[in-house]
């Protein structure tokens, strides 16, 4: 489950202000919509922490063959070009692409959009609500992106030119 806190117009949080904001309460995850809201994640459940981990392993034991980028799981967060700071279940992004940022832009929240993305619906999660963050990462240049919903057994691919 997410809330969302309407900041704007009373406040506008810099990208450094909301990378601080995200350091001082690192008990609490935060993510950022283009307009600016403020985005409180609720933790998971056993569940989709199962899935979530398996999910994972794979891409990673994938790319350990492969070679071709850098894995990011959940806690990443990416401060993607058109606004807003967004953390997917999984993210990939290619080696190139990784390498071509500055340390300092590694370390931090990194400010690019992934080549790739996957979000795993938890029970709590609304379904209109997480195909619009999917919208975003493909306005944001996001190559490909899994939605995937265990609970209706379905799987929605969002591709770069738009279609789903």
């Amino acid at each position: 489950m997410t809330t969302t806190i309407q900041l704007e117009p009373a406040i506008a949080l810099s990208a450094d202000q909301f990378y601080t904001l995200c350091r001082q309460n690192p008990d609490l995850k935060f993510e950022r919509s283009p307009q600016g809201e403020l985005i409180l994640m609720s933790p998971t459940g056993g569940e989709t922490g199962i899935h979530n981990a398996t999910l994972i392993s794979r891409f990673v034991m994938w790319n350990e063959v492969q070679k071709l980028g850098v894995v990011f799981d959940s806690s990443t967060c990416f401060r993607l070009p058109h606004g807003g700071d967004r953390s997917p279940d999984v993210a990939w992004v290619k080696k190139e692409r990784w390498q071509a940022l500055a340390p300092e832009q590694q370390r931090q929240f990194p400010p690019l959009s992934p080549d790739f993305v996957l979000e795993l619906m938890s029970p709590s999660d609304r379904l209109g609500e997480v195909q619009a963050k999917m919208r975003e990462y493909q306005a944001a240049g996001v190559t490909l992106g899994w939605l995937i919903n265990p609970g209706d057994r379905q799987v929605e691919i969002y591709r770069y030119d738009g279609s789903v």
